[in-house]
């Protein structure tokens, strides 16, 4: 379909392509089985200024936003899932920054991320709070005119390889959620180090681990915001960020597809291409459908998004939970599409499959997508009732 794309943001769709097909395609194998992080490949990504898409033209980025983030995120899922998570993984730490950082601390830090000099990473996930985020027990504790901060987060993308971390800890337990702030914290501090990398099922070539903070002591002026303000921050960051995850599931989808295509035309079965089959035809007909549905809905999200909308939990949780659910469809349906051959190393899909899952899963899971998408349903339906 088309998408009524501008010049440019066709530009930076061919520009994440072409990156993708000559730079990721070929070693993707490699990375996912020997767990490495594809620090060439995000050089080559810096290098065409694709980590400066979504920043400030007036701190050194492009000045794009979310649509121009997901067209870029999708190419790069279409080959990989677990290059496109390091770079979007960048993208979420980056958020509370933009939303809440000071002038200050943009003319700081969001030059060196634009450029692709230092990674980011968002921390806010730990062992007793992922989809409740209120069961956060990191705290940061005002000492003069620093913060003091206790605690370890879990499952953190880009966790050891990022230089600068947005992290969430409590500043006031007897306030709830309200208690919560966020803190910028620079890799090489005190008392700030990285726990065991995770071995995972999916998405290897990017790094996860453990952030711990032992008496990590950070100045007053690295808190995002003010204090109080970190509930809101993390809610926010996500909101504009799930987007990207729905582009990962548009994008590993896509990849899928073309490659369950590609065998059904070439595979034989009784005589002719298994593609002739009608059981074969329905399969890729449903997958192909559920793609470009997938996609508009994340593209559309997006504009609304970049329109300047105050309140997208709903619009974005909407994107995320639709297209992810897709992403595992689809590439269960293109692993069963290719048979035998699916299922084996040698063919992408099965690589794609076990990708696939993490996203129904990370930045909140699908069923607490549905309880945000199903909040915000009964309060427009008490608005409407008033």
């Amino acid at each position: 379909m088309d998408y009524l794309l501008t010049e440019e943001q066709i530009m930076i769709r061919d520009l994440a392509r072409q990156i993708a097909e000559e730079k990721i395609v070929p070693v993707r194998a490699e990375l996912d089985e020997t767990g490495t992080f594809p620090h060439d490949i995000m050089k080559t990504l810096a290098q065409s200024d694709l980590f400066g898409l979504f920043i400030p033209e007036e701190y050194g980025g492009l000045g794009k936003g979310c649509l121009e983030l997901a067209i870029a995120v999708e190419e790069l899922s279409r080959a990989c899932l677990g290059v496109s998570t390091t770079y979007a993984a960048n993208a979420l730490g980056t958020y509370p920054l933009l939303l809440f950082g000071s002038d200050e601390q943009k003319k700081r830090y969001l030059p060196d991320i634009a450029a692709g000099k230092k990674l980011v990473a968002f921390g806010l996930t730990e062992a007793n709070a992922g989809s409740d985020a209120g069961g956060i027990q990191t705290t940061a504790r005002l000492e003069g005119n620093e913060y003091v901060i206790n605690g370890t987060k879990q499952w953190i993308t880009n966790g050891g390889e990022a230089g600068i971390y947005t992290i969430i800890g409590i500043t006031d337990r007897s306030k709830g959620p309200r208690g919560a702030s966020a803190f910028v914290v620079e890799k090489g501090t005190p008392g700030f180090s990285f726990g065991k990398k995770e071995n995972k099922m999916g998405i290897r070539a990017s790094a996860t681990t453990e952030l711990i903070f032992d008496n990590c002591r950070v100045p007053k002026e690295n808190i995002i915001g003010k204090e109080g303000m970190g509930f809101v921050v993390a809610m926010k960051t996500l909101d504009n960020s799930r987007t990207g995850v729905g582009s990962q599931g548009v994008g590993v989808a896509q990849g899928a597809f073309e490659e369950a295509v590609k065998f059904a035309r070439q595979r034989v079965q009784f005589g002719h291409p298994v593609i002739t089959f009608q059981a074969v035809q329905h399969m890729l007909a449903d997958m192909g459908t559920s793609i470009e549905a997938a996609r508009a809905l994340v593209y559309a999200v997006s504009r609304f998004i970049d329109a300047g909308a105050k309140d997208v939990s709903k619009e974005s949780a909407m994107a995320k939970v639709f297209a992810t659910d897709v992403a595992m469809r689809v590439t269960t349906d293109a692993v069963q599409v290719m048979g035998g051959s699916g299922y084996m190393k040698e063919y992408p899909v099965e690589k794609m499959m076990r990708d696939a899952k993490i996203l129904q899963i990370y930045e909140g899971t699908n069923q607490i997508q549905r309880n945000v998408i199903g909040q915000a349903l009964i309060k427009e339906a008490a608005k409407a009732n008033k």
